[in-house]
């Protein structure tokens, strides 16, 4: 898709970086890896990275000599990681242009709340905003909050809950939305659109189906503003 977010990480440790690449593909991100600065450079060329997430400590070239040859480009975000904690380590690498520095080992998770908090300072016109009623969902950053509740999606459950939302208020026929959503050249059957359209629910606690209407014999529509029902609200 030409509006996901890229992502290059450069670090000479197979495990890490699999591990990275790994986690961040689940969430939606198009992910390149690195073993060292040069090679990353030409990722950087070939690759355009919307974010980078930097190892210091590497063959060939090193992190801090990549951050230097980068210096005059502030079109993409750095996160430094490295096993380096000192404090002078984490000033050189925010004074070499670096937007964020965290120290290994790490919790994904963590990293992943810091590359998206990286993308909302740095590159906020990437990001579409997608609202209906209280869903709010950021296309950039890939987070969808219900009110003040944040949700956990799978790659296919975002992708679908960002279809429904761009056409609320339409109704939508299974077969179109499992073109649109799984891609055509998708083998499976409709009811996979029914059982994703079940997780959603489960998720933004439609448990009234009054979110996520199923409209019988054609499909599901997704209202802009549900009904709330007075005795919960």
């Amino acid at each position: 898709m030409g509006d996901t977010t890229r992502v290059l990480v450069v670090d000479d440790e197979p495990s890490i970086t699999d591990f990275i690449a790994l986690g961040l593909r689940h969430e939606g991100f198009d992910v390149r890896t690195a073993p060292d600065g040069r090679a990353g450079l030409r990722a950087v060329d070939e690759f355009k990275p919307h974010i980078m997430v930097l190892d210091l400590m590497m063959p060939r070239m090193d992190g801090w000599e990549m951050c230097r040859a980068l210096s005059g480009d502030r079109s993409r975000g750095i996160i430094i990681l490295s096993a380096r904690d000192e404090t002078t380590d984490r000033i050189q690498g925010l004074e070499l242009g670096a937007d964020d520095y965290l120290v290994k080992p790490f919790e994904f998770g963590e990293l992943l709340a810091r590359i998206r908090a990286v993308l909302r300072r740095r590159s906020p016109e990437r990001s579409r905003v997608i609202t209906a009623g209280d869903l709010r969902i950021d296309t950039g950053t890939r987070e969808v909050r219900v009110g003040e509740r944040a949700l956990e999606l799978s790659v296919r459950e975002f992708d679908l809950l960002v279809y429904l939302a761009i056409n609320a208020d339409q109704v939508l026929p299974r077969q179109r939305i499992l073109d649109e959503v799984w891609g055509y050249n998708f083998f499976g059957d409709e009811n996979n659109v029914e059982v994703y359209i079940r997780y959603l629910r489960q998720k933004l606690g439609d448990t009234a189906h009054e979110r996520i209407q199923t409209v019988r014999g054609v499909g599901y529509k997704l209202r802009s503003a549900p009904r709330v029902d007075a005795a919960t609200a």
